[in-house]
């Protein structure tokens, strides 16, 4: 048997990412400043230092294109198994008898289970060098947490992190995982921080947000000497590290001499869809590349399909400075739904802008139609996506039964962000038909 040269692309651990690509460098407008949350005027560096360490809020404020990766982190990013594969779906393609070849990329064999570890890793170490010993951070289906509160072991430094309440208990076992790597664990909002208390007191029954966490989590390292915040999503330094993922997909296209059409991935705050595509999105500031970029979000929050292009708070209690981004509103508590990591009122500034400026496409997708996707992704392919995930799925499948309607045989690539073994029992209410729907009118 002859194994086809593109059914699995690898690459070998000298070949991770010397330096991460930052978009801002490079968007045709550049994204609006952030402002001072008490003053409302252009926020100055020393406005970020009550959460973040100097070297984290020097590149949230970069324009270089590339900044260079410290060898302790690139060394410490083959523990999270990269260079991550990227994989053809022969049999997904052979089960929708479509023309179109499906490739995605795997940040689902990361022992963290996502990609959330490549932004982990360099907080954590920016941190340690920082003299922090403490870092504090939300999480929402526990992807985010997982990854911080392993990596935080690498560096000697304890980790604290609130959950958002509707995935606390949905997800017990995301719980265990945090506290076998150490970290202590809240369900948000919670009695440990004045904000919580205040949410709990207004809506005692509610199933919190990623913005209610953020919240508890900033309190926390304003409040505590020698404690810092570390991010999850959203802002740009995220978004920087992030990019060994799209980075490593590029020189796997390369390789394998594959042109896409289409390069999809989920988006909640922004992370997994920016590193997977902003390499891209420079081929396409540039001229070089036609491939539509397409970010797929869920209908419980859909921040770039229905939101407003505005400046608001990356919190629901206003800690934060305010960024200019798609938004809900930074008080929208979305609906519980099982992918906890895409229920956020808004999106990365620089997601926003590429938006704005017509660089990539945005879908949203309903609950239940995005598992029925991974079941059969599942099925296909034996691997069991994040909910997450379940959202670039969908969309990956919706394109490919449109070749099959028009013939056309088209390339579409996408993320694969993480796996979905902790999160059964979302797929155990699909196939037993008591999975609820996500839509929600804005």
């Amino acid at each position: 048997m002859t194994i086809p040269r593109d059914a699995r692309i690898t690459l070998d651990p000298e070949e991770i990412p010397k330096r991460w690509y930052n978009l801002a460098a490079d968007l045709p407008e550049p994204v609006k400043p952030p402002l001072n949350p008490v003053t409302k005027e252009v926020a100055k560096p020393e406005d970020f230092a009550p959460i973040f360490c100097k070297p984290i809020i020097q590149q949230e404020g970069s324009m270089e294109r590339f900044i260079y990766i410290p060898e302790e982190v690139r060394e410490a990013l083959i523990s999270l198994n990269r260079p991550a594969p990227l994989q053809r779906a022969y049999r997904l393609e052979k089960y929708l008898k479509t023309p179109a070849k499906i490739y995605f990329k795997r940040e689902d064999q990361s022992p963290l289970g996502s990609h959330k570890g490549n932004t982990a890793l360099a907080q954590a170490y920016y941190n340690a060098e920082s003299g922090v010993h403490t870092l504090t951070t939300e999480t929402g289906a526990g992807q985010w947490g997982t990854a911080l509160a392993m990596v935080s072991n690498m560096f000697d430094i304890d980790t604290t992190v609130f959950m958002v309440k509707g995935s606390y208990n949905q997800k017990p076992l995301r719980k265990t995982l945090m506290h076998l790597y150490g970290a202590e664990v809240y369900a948000s909002p919670s009695e440990y921080t004045e904000f919580g208390k205040k949410i709990l007191k207004e809506h005692p029954d509610t199933s919190g947000s990623l913005g209610i966490a953020i919240s508890e989590a900033c309190e926390i390292a304003v409040n505590n000497e020698n404690t810092c915040y570390a991010l999850g999503s959203v802002l740009n330094h995220v978004m920087l590290h992030q990019t060994v993922i799209g980075l490593e997909t590029m020189e796997q296209m390369k390789k394998a001499e594959i042109t896409p059409d289409y390069m999809i991935a989920c988006v909640g705050g922004g992370s997994n869809f920016a590193g997977f595509t902003f390499p891209m999105m420079a081929e396409k500031i540039r001229g070089r590349s036609e491939t539509e970029i397409i970010a797929v979000e869920p209908k419980a929050a859909p921040s770039l399909t229905e939101g407003e292009f505005r400046y608001d708070y990356g919190d629901t209690a206003g800690l934060t400075p305010l960024v200019m981004m798609y938004t809900l509103g930074s008080e929208f508590i979305p609906k519980s739904i099982h992918a906890g990591g895409l229920r956020y009122h808004g999106m990365s500034p620089l997601v926003s802008a590429a938006y704005d400026q017509n660089l990539l496409t945005a879908t949203a997708y309903d609950q239940p139609e995005t598992f029925e996707a991974g079941c059969t992704f599942a099925k296909t392919e034996g691997i069991v996506a994040a909910p997450e995930s379940c959202h670039a799925i969908k969309a990956a499948i919706d394109k490919a039964l449109e070749c099959k309607s028009t013939g056309e045989e088209k390339t579409i690539v996408f993320c694969l962000s993480g796996h979905g073994l902790v999160d059964l029992y979302g797929y155990d209410q699909y196939i037993a038909g008591t999975l609820q729907s996500s839509s929600v009118d804005v």
